[in-house]
């Protein structure tokens, strides 16, 4: 069977992309000279990126200044380009601050972003980040950069035995296997006062793309040595990656502060049911910093293809510097393959500054 690389719940399109020039994009860069065939990271600042291609445009989303945004772009080297605020938080409900890690999904026809966000606390912020929950809004169009309705807090858990609060839950993705919608997100066992619990991964069936149906399952847990933190035990930011009939969960482990970030894999038994945490495999490191390059603490990745199809590509973050903090935090992205088992090798960051080829098919 010919692989596939997904990064959302529907096959990604291959018809190539032209290339733009003149002017300059979103993030300042300019468009010229037409079609350079190398390009370097890191290619913008940022975290958590999300990227998807769609009818032959690159479309990724990103939260930013109390907000929601959504890019369009014809090339997957240069994301933050056309961008549209399609969403901000009104009123006074649950999600009007820390709004983190949106994701874009096209879904029978309609477009959904999965967020997580908070509660502002006494000073007008959660600095403790202890109200987080995933929520979701729906497109009331086909365009990724149209108007969005919000759907609401979804279900991941209650928050004491008995309650009927949802529990903490962030970076929510979502994904079918055999035809059926599945949702997986980062979140913890019960609500505490601060957040030092561990941080572990949940899946759960849902009815449609915006009702989980059943109760929550914990697939994995940070307990193997290369996911124990200094400060954290953390397992979060979960992305489906698709290989044939191979099906994984990318995530990334350890403090998203620090240098050691890194990514985690998870393999779905062939034919296996989901629900079974007996069904996943773990392995890693996947994907580590590489400190003499330069590159600290990868992780939070996201999965799509060049233009003409024949490349998985993974985009992800990374720390510039080698100290605690999110502030320096920045956008990578290089192609991958795959090993002969079928798992993906995403080899080594490139350093920075270092000429890469672009995506095949990204100039005619």
């Amino acid at each position: 069977m010919k692989s596939q690389w997904l990064g959302t719940a529907v096959a990604l399109s291959l018809s190539a992309a032209a290339c733009s020039s003149g002017g300059t994009g979103n993030d300042g860069r300019p468009n010229g000279p037409l079609c350079p065939n190398t390009f370097t990271n890191p290619i913008a600042p940022g975290a958590d990126p999300w990227v998807v291609r769609h009818e032959g445009k690159y479309y990724s989303v990103e939260s930013r200044d109390g907000g929601i945004y959504v890019y369009r772009t014809d090339t997957l080297t240069s994301l933050k380009r056309n961008a549209v605020r399609v969403w901000q938080p009104t009123g006074s409900g649950w999600n009007q601050t820390d709004i983190w890690a949106p994701e874009l999904h096209l879904i029978d026809g309609r477009w959904y972003i999965y967020y997580a966000a908070g509660q502002p606390g006494p000073s007008g912020q959660d600095a403790a980040f202890t109200d987080q929950r995933s929520g979701v809004l729906e497109s009331t169009g086909p365009d990724p950069q149209g108007t969005y309705t919000d759907k609401g807090m979804l279900y991941t858990g209650d928050d004491v035995a008995g309650g009927t609060n949802p529990v903490w839950a962030i970076d929510l993705t979502v994904h079918r296997i055999d035809g059926q919608l599945y949702a997986v997100w980062s979140g913890w066992e019960r609500n505490e006062p601060t957040h030092v619990t561990p941080q572990h991964l949940y899946i759960a069936r849902m009815s449609n793309p915006w009702t989980i149906a059943t109760n929550r399952v914990r697939i994995s847990s940070p307990v193997e040595t290369w996911e124990i933190g200094t400060q954290l035990n953390l397992q979060e930011g979960p992305e489906f990656l698709v290989n044939g009939t191979h099906t994984f969960i990318v995530y990334s482990a350890r403090e998203s502060f620090l240098p050691d970030y890194r990514l985690g894999l998870l393999e779905l038994s062939s034919g296996a049911d989901p629900l079974n945490p007996a069904s996943w495999t773990k392995s890693g490191p996947v994907f580590t910093g590489a400190p003499n390059l330069g590159v600290y603490g990868v992780g939070h990745a996201s999965f799509t293809v060049s233009p003409d199809g024949t490349e998985p590509w993974i985009v992800y973050h990374s720390k510039t510097q080698n100290a605690a903090g999110w502030a320096d935090r920045v956008i990578r992205m290089q192609k991958f393959g795959w090993n002969a088992d079928g798992t993906p090798n995403f080899g080594t960051p490139v350093a920075s500054g270092v000429p890469v080829l672009v995506p095949a098919g990204q100039c005619p």
